[in-house]
């Protein structure tokens, strides 16, 4: 006796149907989603640059609203059960060719079935313990980040507080050094005046000896 057929499988489906391309090329990319659950299958789509991704992506979150909507799963408990690829209408074109042959052109399409179920709570505890163990994860890697940040932040912190300090060390040592220089210049000026005055108490001397000595002379 058979299984079933692969449209016979329970779940909620969503077909695209009629869209240009051709089934091998859709089958590809349906082949790295299949069993697998609907949050690794989004991220294997979004990370795949063949076009079937896109569409094979916009199928498979319409038939996840359709379980949410229509049969009251819930989207974190949902995998990928079944996902194929039909040969639809080919459109007959010819492109002309030398000695007035006709070149076939074959313009193919596909329609694209994907089918998602419930997952089996084996699976689904496992499930949830890998994604519990990923925000843990997460959650450490974000810790550490903001660390290795508030540290970095302490060290500018220090290294601005340390540069502020040695500029006004430097300003303060360059007052003093200015001040220094203003009381030795006010000294120098002083004792060069002293002298003059010397000179000026020596030459009055000088004169009041004169005027006694003529005097005398005169007696």
């Amino acid at each position: 006796m058979t299984g079933l057929k692969t449209n016979e499988r329970p779940g909620s489906k969503a077909v695209l149907r009629h869209y240009r391309m051709s089934a091998s090329k859709a089958r590809v990319v349906l082949d790295l989603v299949r069993d697998k659950d609907v949050d690794t299958a989004r991220e294997i789509l979004a990370n795949t640059s063949r076009e079937a991704a896109d569409v094979i992506g916009k199928v498979l979150a319409s038939a996840v609203a359709n379980a949410t909507n229509n049969d009251g799963l819930q989207a974190d408990e949902l995998y990928v059960a079944a996902a194929y690829a039909d040969e639809g209408p080919t459109l007959k074109r010819f492109t002309p060719r030398a000695r007035g042959r006709a070149g076939k052109i074959l313009k193919r399409s596909c329609h694209i079935t994907v089918v998602v179920a419930r997952l089996d709570d084996v699976r689904l505890e496992k499930l949830r313990a890998a994604r519990s163990a990923a925000a843990v994860a997460t959650r450490q890697r974000r810790v550490a980040l903001s660390r290795r940040r508030a540290d970095q932040t302490a060290s500018v912190s220090r290294r601005e507080a340390r540069a502020i300090a040695e500029a006004e060390a430097e300003a303060q040592a360059a007052a003093a050094a200015e001040l220094d220089d203003e009381t030795t210049t006010e000294m120098t000026n002083d004792v060069d005046t002293t002298p003059e005055v010397t000179d000026e108490v020596t030459t009055d001397t000088e004169d009041v000896a004169a005027e006694a000595a003529t005097e005398e002379a005169g007696e």
